[in-house]
């Protein structure tokens, strides 16, 4: 039994959910997302709430199960609320800037790094914090993970680009011999 997929998903208010064969339609506004769930779990929209229950009892059924359940709800809290990652910049000279839907970091390479932001992202940059907020989770995360794999920090000062919640081990630098 998932502990995770027989959970019910509440709609909230300004959410329309509507169900056409096995794909569930989220519209909020003007934003449509799309969840196909190939067949995969029986869903009921009723009462308010999404039911999610399992095709059969196998062990690849119940993994769908919960899968499905939880990609359902990232995307109700997406449209809701939207998804956040913040990033932060440490180095001399290390900076960033945005123009229009283009990043523009300084990492102390002998060129700028533009980054071009996919659709549905928006960033903002004060001072050496970089936040990015979305609402498609896995694109929000992806954008974050590519950013800082730019320049990761590295493990002596702790230099380069980190998540802000990341907690950096510094390393003993060289000890010389007298």
């Amino acid at each position: 039994m998932s502990r995770i997929g027989k959970q019910p998903i509440s709609i909230p208010n300004g959410l329309d959910v509507s169900l056409n064969g096995d794909v569930l339609v989220f519209k909020k506004g003007n934003l449509t997302k799309e969840l196909d769930t190939k067949n995969n779990v029986n869903v009921e929209v009723k009462d308010g709430h999404i039911v999610f229950t399992s095709k059969g009892d196998d062990r690849q059924s119940r993994a769908y199960w919960g899968t499905y359940r939880s990609l359902a709800n990232n995307i109700v809290i997406g449209l809701t609320a939207g998804f956040t990652k913040q990033l932060e910049i440490n180095g001399v000279g290390y900076k960033a800037a945005t123009k229009g839907k283009v990043l523009e970091l300084a990492l102390g390479f002998s060129h700028p790094i533009n980054y071009e932001l996919p659709e549905g992202i928006e960033v903002s940059v004060e001072k050496n914090v970089v936040t990015i907020k979305g609402s498609d989770k896995q694109v929000v995360g992806q954008v974050a993970a590519e950013v800082r794999g730019f320049r990761p920090p590295e493990p002596y000062k702790g230099k380069g680009v980190k998540y802000v919640e990341e907690r950096i081990i510094c390393k003993a630098g060289k000890t010389s011999k007298k």
